[in-house]
């Protein structure tokens, strides 16, 4: 599995990046990744790699390459409960910092980079992500609804906030892709699930939003105390009918 560890111009410096992608010479679908607060760590690459491996180009950026390249702080192997809220707290600063006029700019940054590459297909691009990347993903959506055709997001939070900004605000008029979401069993509120659910239906896109039961967020990451073998799977399971329905293989 090739992979490549590229530096994507955007207005605001240069952002290191992972991507992974089959081996052979034919141009896949692009998939752009968002990683969860924890950022882009190993874990985070192997999931790039065992979706490359399905037929697509993964690229997951470091969210924070502005404070500097990934890791920017120590991670330990595994994140278990007992060190989650020291490494949260050394986090905080770096995510309150990631604005959405951020967010922005580096989706238009990113989006360009994969219309560039010999690797990538023409056609459309999924943008997926975990925990913020979930937002990220929605909000990269939203920006280049001509671009994105799938939109996926797994142990996801503050899709609906109060905020002017809020991401489900900009669903109804500016979303086009296909969405899935699985959610964690307190990930948001059952009247946050209808609100958001609402705003799909205004959009008129196909979408499903799942709780996964039993599970706690940030169920996806292996090198969490949170990881749940069985959510995984499904999170896999209904991940790769979403890619295949709206990203076409060469």
């Amino acid at each position: 599995m090739p992979t490549r560890t590229p530096r994507i111009p955007t207005p605001d410096g240069v952002a290191d990046a992972f991507a992974a992608f089959p081996d052979d010479d034919r141009r896949h679908p692009a998939v752009l990744m968002y990683p969860d607060a924890f950022g882009l760590r190993p874990v985070l690459e192997e999931m790039a790699r065992e979706l490359a491996g399905h037929g697509y180009y993964v690229l997951v950026p470091n969210v924070y390459y502005r404070q500097g390249p990934a890791p920017l702080i120590d991670l330990p192997e595994h994140i278990g409960e007992d060190i989650r809220p020291k490494v949260i707290a050394q986090l905080m600063p770096l995510v309150e910092a990631h604005t959405t006029e951020r967010v922005l700019r580096d989706a238009d940054a990113y989006v360009a980079f994969l219309a560039d590459r010999a690797e990538v297909a023409a056609g459309p691009i999924a943008a997926i992500g975990y925990c913020m990347g979930a937002v990220l993903a929605l909000r990269t959506a939203t920006a280049h609804p001509d671009r994105v055709a799938a939109v996926a997001g797994f142990h996801a939070g503050s899709l609906v906030t109060e905020e002017p900004d809020s991401p489900h605000l900009l669903i109804p008029e500016h979303l086009t892709a296909e969405v899935h979401l699985g959610l964690a069993e307190k990930d948001m509120t059952p009247e946050g699930i209808a609100t958001l659910d609402e705003a799909f239906d205004a959009a008129g896109v196909g979408h499903r939003t799942e709780v996964c039961p039993g599970t706690v967020h940030g169920f996806t990451m292996a090198d969490t105390d949170a990881f749940d073998a069985a959510a995984f799977q499904r999170h896999r399971d209904r991940l790769l009918p979403l890619l295949g329905r709206a990203l076409p293989q060469v």
